[in-house]
């Protein structure tokens, strides 16, 4: 159950990214994280009341509230690379890095012991999310630097939701969307004009923080099930829906490599599932 939990993660994150893109191409990365976040928060709270919880404790809103600064970093940097044209630069750095360091943490700090076949999953999942995504024509640059600091805020996000307890349910999300909303709003605030969008763009972007926001639940109920490591490389394997995505509705070109990394993604989701 917390394979699939987390693969369905990464299902809602790769709609989530390619409808981001999408939409940070036509109105400003700033509004699509700002108002994102509000969506996600939005949903957190009606998941979080529907969901039976006792008293949520101080240290898992707390690490909700981290993972939130997190996750408000990533979208922030993910979104102004997108903006940019860069999809196929920042996002393979961002998911590529992202994993290598939740995983480096999970096992160097967290004590994550994941057994042989899992550590071969892990081991294809890198090269396999590099083929999909990338690297991309317009070469380094100022994407580079918007992919890393985003994988950090990946990082962040995911270790630092894992180590809420199962006891205060699902409030550890909605103290993240809290933290990210504050992270975010100094920078809307700077430029309102930005933030005002047409009601059908306002709404896309409330409902691709939703979708966000549900991704990071699926994911916190997966890392309660499941090693934090073999979670976190399973639900970062949401590049691969975005260049599917790409191919079948906007008849993108796919080349032989992303082939072979989609091919090397399942080889990844079966073994890290079996392991």
């Amino acid at each position: 159950m917390g394979a699939l939990l987390a693969l369905t993660s990464a299902v809602c994150y790769g709609l989530v990214d390619f409808a981001g893109g999408l939409l940070s191409r036509r109105v400003h990365f700033t509004a699509v994280s700002l108002l994102g976040q509000l969506g996600g928060l939005l949903l957190a709270l009606v998941a979080a009341l529907a969901v039976p919880a006792g008293a949520p404790h101080a240290p898992d809103l707390l690490w909700g509230a981290l993972s939130g600064v997190g996750s408000g970093t990533a979208m922030h940097f993910l979104n102004r690379g997108l903006s940019r044209g860069a999809m196929s630069v920042v996002v393979p750095v961002s998911a590529v890095t992202g994993v290598a360091l939740s995983v480096l943490c999970g096992v160097l700090v967290l004590g994550d012991r994941p057994g042989l076949t899992a550590w071969a999953g892990i081991a294809v999942t890198v090269p396999a999310l590099w083929l999909v995504c990338g690297p991309g024509p317009g070469g380094p640059g100022p994407a580079v630097a918007d992919g890393l600091l985003a994988s950090a805020g990946v990082a962040v996000q995911y270790l630092a939701l894992g180590q809420a307890g199962p006891g205060s349910g699902l409030w550890p999300v909605v103290a993240g969307r809290v933290a990210a909303v504050l992270l975010l709003l100094p920078g809307g605030m700077r430029h309102p004009g930005r933030l005002r969008l047409p009601p059908r763009q306002t709404a896309q972007a409330l409902l691709i923080g939703a979708g966000a926001a549900l991704g990071l639940i699926l994911y916190l109920l997966a890392a309660q099930r499941q090693l934090l490591a073999v979670a976190v490389v399973l639900a970062s394997l949401y590049p691969a829906l975005p260049v599917v995505l790409g191919v079948a509705l906007l008849r993108e070109p796919v080349t032989g490599r992303q082939v072979a990394g989609l091919l090397g993604a399942g080889a990844a989701t079966v073994l890290l599932t079996l392991g």
